[in-house]
């Protein structure tokens, strides 16, 4: 069966509060030119839904102006996610983890489409690696 490659609503981190949640407890690290904070939360820290999944994206405004850079770089990088994140989902939904990840572009010039696949690719890795050391949730 060919999966899709969508980033539907219900995959956005969109929640005020989990997005807080992903800040104030989650991990974090860096990939140039990507500040990445992830959460995962055995159980019921993050709701569970059909998607446990959920993916967002940030640009600051101090380093793009104009409304249009931002959303560029925004687009781009759900785009790079959008291709790559199966390996990461099919982990999560075989474990049963759910998972909240951010992005944050630090990098002070446009990217390229394909600078920022890259390192959609590696930070998408390191993850995988993450959620491999975390235990399966007792059910």
């Amino acid at each position: 069966m060919v999966k899709k490659l969508t980033l539907g609503k219900e995959e956005r981190l969109k929640s005020r509060k989990l997005i807080d949640k992903v800040f104030a407890e989650g991990r974090n690290f860096n990939a140039f030119p990507f500040r990445v904070y992830y959460l995962f939360a055995p159980g019921k820290a993050i709701p569970a839904d059909k998607h446990l999944l959920k993916f967002g994206v940030g640009v600051s405004t101090r380093n793009f102006k104009h409304a249009v850079d931002r959303n560029r770089i925004k687009r781009i990088t759900r785009e790079g996610y959008r291709k790559q994140k199966n390996g990461l989902q099919d982990l999560v939904q075989q474990k049963q983890l759910p998972a909240a990840i951010f992005l944050i572009y630090t990098g002070k010039e446009l990217p390229q489409y394909d600078v920022v696949s890259e390192k959609i690719a590696v930070i998408l890795n390191r993850l995988i690696k993450a959620a491999h050391e975390i235990p399966a949730e007792a059910s």
